[in-house]
This record gives C-alpha cells, structure tokens and sequence, in this order.
C-alpha cells in the first residue's frame, strides 16, 4: 500500500521560532527576484513484514511566465514505476485529488498498468495523508533558512529526504498520526 503527495519549496524562508535578544526583532533577508520552485513529489509504500519505505522525485522550476510549476503526469507514473520496479508487487496507490490526479491522461497510463489499483482521498482531508506529515516535517527543518540558489535549496531537501528514507519509525509515526487503521490481519 502507497501514499503519494505533492509538495513545493521556494527560496522564501517558512517562519519559524528562534532565540534572540530581547527587544531586537531578527530578520532574515532574502532577494525579491523570483527564481523559480522546486517540486517534490513523494511517495510512502507500506508491506508487511517489511520496513516502510519513503521514495520521492524532484523537479526544479526556473522562473519564468507561461511554465509550468508543478509535477506532471509523467512524473508521477515515473515515481510509481520506480517504486513497482523496487517492491516488485501489485500496488495499491492512495492520493489526493489533485487535478493532475484525476486528470484523463493519468486515468490512460494507469489503465496501461494492471498492477496497479489507485483509490481517492475525500476532498479537503489532508489529515489522512502521512505524506503531508513528511513535508510538514521537511519544511520545519527548513524554517528561518535563507538560502540564495534554487540548486542550494534542492541540496537541502534531498538531504532531510535521504534523512527520513533511513527512519523507517518514524515514517510509522507519520501513518499512525493519521488515525486510519491499516490492518494486516486477514480474515477467514
């Protein structure tokens, strides 16, 4: 069983507490130019008797009016692919309804995979998604930091998603934060 998300990282720094000195706001400056995002689409697989595996691909976005700033279909089927080729079992995708979830070119390429069985989550029902734990998670790390190349910010979040890869507990912790009940047990 498998959890997709999507996610996006920009230059701007995400708030965060820190210390300082009393009476002195800290600020943390950064340039005003757009310079493009970064998308992440990530991916929990879960099998028993085996560790949850976290798998994820990125795709860096220059700036620029009339691209396109978020994943496509082909990036998606190629992050299912790859997990397929690595669990080397059918798979039961849960995702979100994103419009390039339900779009009808993904409806065609997972027609084309008969291993593959995808169910929706209602809409608006983030809470259910571990994955939207694991960004929340990447994105905590990342608060107050500045950084000033699009590549530096890639850097960064290949490493705190290389970091969860080898936690396999607390990625359990992100599913069991959902409260769905993910029985193992099969009946007669």
């Amino acid at each position: 069983m498998c959890f997709e998300d999507e996610a996006g990282f920009t230059r701007r720094p995400l708030r965060g507490r820190t210390w300082g000195r009393r009476g002195r706001t800290l600020v943390v400056t950064v340039s005003g130019h757009r310079s493009g995002c970064l998308s992440v689409a990530g991916l929990i697989a879960m099998r028993p008797g085996s560790r949850t595996r976290l798998c994820h691909r990125l795709r860096t976005h220059p700036a620029g009016r009339g691209q396109r700033r978020s994943m496509g279909e082909r990036d998606f089927i190629a992050l299912v692919d790859g997990v397929h080729h690595l669990v080397k079992a059918p798979i039961v995708l849960v995702r979100d309804r994103l419009n390039t979830h339900v779009s009808h070119a993904i409806r065609e390429l997972i027609s084309q995979r008969t291993w593959l069985t995808v169910f929706l989550l209602p809409a608006y029902a983030p809470d259910l998604n571990p994955v939207e734990r694991v960004w929340a998670h990447v994105k905590h790390s990342l608060a107050n930091l500045a950084v000033m190349a699009l590549d530096r910010l890639e850097a960064l979040v290949r490493n705190r998603l290389k970091r969860l890869q080898y936690r396999p507990d607390t990625l359990d912790g992100f599913i069991a934060g959902t409260g769905l009940a993910l029985d193992t047990t099969t009946s007669p």
